[in-house]
């Protein structure tokens, strides 16, 4: 007898604005890319992003990998002299350079120096203070920038500088690396504007990262603008959640960079009121954040290093969020769920192990997504609750296994392979213990994925 899971609901982001995947640029900002030769390809690899009308409110969420770049180093300097946040979360910002082919990372001395260099050509070339630029970087670790080459690049691209929305796309083409498509996202909603009426805010992001990815805060390069008004700490409220729901529950690898790195910006260009922390209108502006920030993950994800095949894990019924979402993690992060999904093998056992396995996230994952921080540090890293007995998945819409009936479901092998054919595969699991609800985002495992990283640096 087939059984089908239409009763095992995924979790659900119906709350979350539309998103078109376009560029569209928000108002306040110009951009642009072009090849500065630091890639050996000639391909697009150098990036640039200016507040056209003085500092922007930035926030960030940065690696927390012991070898963090030179480039994150330098950015979370900037932002915390510029607002006083020892941290280095939140600031003021007006310019910002992406350099693609070489990570600045494990570069020692010279590298911090090499990318202070940057900044000062980069203050020089835009007129902004050095201390209001940020930085990014990705490519090989171990390996210095050319700075004659990103110098001279910097000299060229400013000029060419456009608020237009094919410069938005130019720059996100030079975010990428090992990238096989460009990867934006735009939303738009109504604020508070000053009079009581409501203005269009728009929302756009761009991304890049395809390899070395698993959730550890960010998970790779990212930069949101937006043409809403918000201070800076009230940003990075609203980015740390949406951040720790989406990018960190995005895995291709089992690696977290050296580089990771998320920028918002918001100019204020489009006449919003300022967004007040707690207020409906900093809800609002939060949901189009996560809003993009989920729609780069999956295209990440579906972009994995040799990847066919989108794997999404779907979990509700959890004791709490903080559960689902550790369990979806998990099975989108076990190597050997990834190599079935490859081989359209419904080996629901996999899946199983994989969410038995599942701990929750660190502590400042959880105090992140919400968890009081007392809390998120007596749970970290602890077991996800988790019973065989009320426990049920579902594989591309078949159910597959049910706890609460004895275990394993009598299903259509062949038909649930064919459905695995398709290019996004949902893994859906209802813990039956609670309310929780979470997701995740991952991809196949594949010999290409294994051929193109044994030769990335040859």
């Amino acid at each position: 007898m087939t059984a089908t899971a239409a009763s095992l609901v995924p979790a659900s982001s119906t709350d979350l604005p539309p998103v078109e995947r376009r560029a569209a640029m928000p108002g306040g900002f110009r951009a642009g890319g072009l090849a500065a030769g630091i890639k050996a390809s000639g391909r697009p690899d150098l990036a640039v992003i200016v507040a056209t009308g003085g500092p922007a409110a930035a926030a960030a969420v940065f690696t927390p990998n012991a070898f963090a770049a030179a480039p994150v180093r330098l950015s979370k300097a900037h932002l915390s002299a510029s607002s006083g946040d020892a941290r280095g979360g939140f600031g003021w910002a007006e310019a910002i350079v992406s350099t693609s082919g070489s990570a600045n990372a494990a570069t020692g001395a010279a590298g911090e120096a090499d990318q202070l260099e940057i900044a000062r050509h980069l203050a020089a070339a835009t007129g902004v203070e050095v201390g209001r630029t940020l930085h990014l970087s990705t490519g090989v670790i171990g390996t210095r920038l050319p700075l004659d080459r990103v110098a001279a690049g910097l000299d060229a691209i400013v000029p060419t500088l456009s608020g237009d929305h094919g410069a938005l796309e130019r720059a996100a083409i030079a975010l990428r690396t090992t990238d096989s498509v460009t990867k934006i996202a735009t939303t738009s909603v109504q604020l508070p504007s000053p009079d009581g009426t409501t203005v269009a805010v728009t929302v756009s992001g761009m991304a890049k990262g395809v390899g070395m990815i698993h959730p550890r805060m960010a998970t790779m390069l990212s930069v949101v603008l937006t043409d809403a008004a918000a201070s800076p700490e009230t940003l990075w409220g609203l980015l740390r959640p949406a951040a720790a729901r989406t990018w960190n529950q995005l895995s291709v690898d089992g690696d977290t960079s050296t580089n990771d790195t998320v920028f918002v910006l918001a100019s204020g260009a489009s006449g919003a009121a300022p967004v007040e922390p707690g207020s409906a209108a900093a809800a609002r502006l939060g949901r189009a954040i996560e809003a993009i920030a989920r729609d780069l993950a999956r295209q990440q994800a579906a972009d994995g290093e040799g990847a066919s095949t989108l794997i999404t894990a779907s979990v509700t019924g959890a004791r709490d969020d903080a559960d689902a979402r550790a369990v979806a993690r998990a099975v989108v992060s076990s190597s050997l769920v990834k190599a079935a999904a490859h081989g359209r093998d419904p080996n629901w056992g996999r899946i199983a192990g994989a969410a038995g396995n599942a701990r929750l996230a660190d502590a400042a994952v959880l105090d992140a997504a919400g968890l009081p921080a007392a809390e998120a540090a007596v749970r970290a890293a602890n077991p996800a609750a988790i019973d065989a007995t009320t426990l049920r998945i579902s594989i591309a819409g078949y159910l597959v296994f049910d706890g609460c009936a004895g275990g394993p479901v009598d299903f259509d092998r062949a038909a649930v392979r064919a459905a695995m054919e398709a290019s996004e595969l949902v893994i859906a699991l209802d813990l039956g213990l609670g309310a929780g609800s979470g997701e995740a985002f991952g991809c196949d495992l594949t010999e290409a994925y294994v051929i193109e990283n044994s030769e990335y640096t040859t």
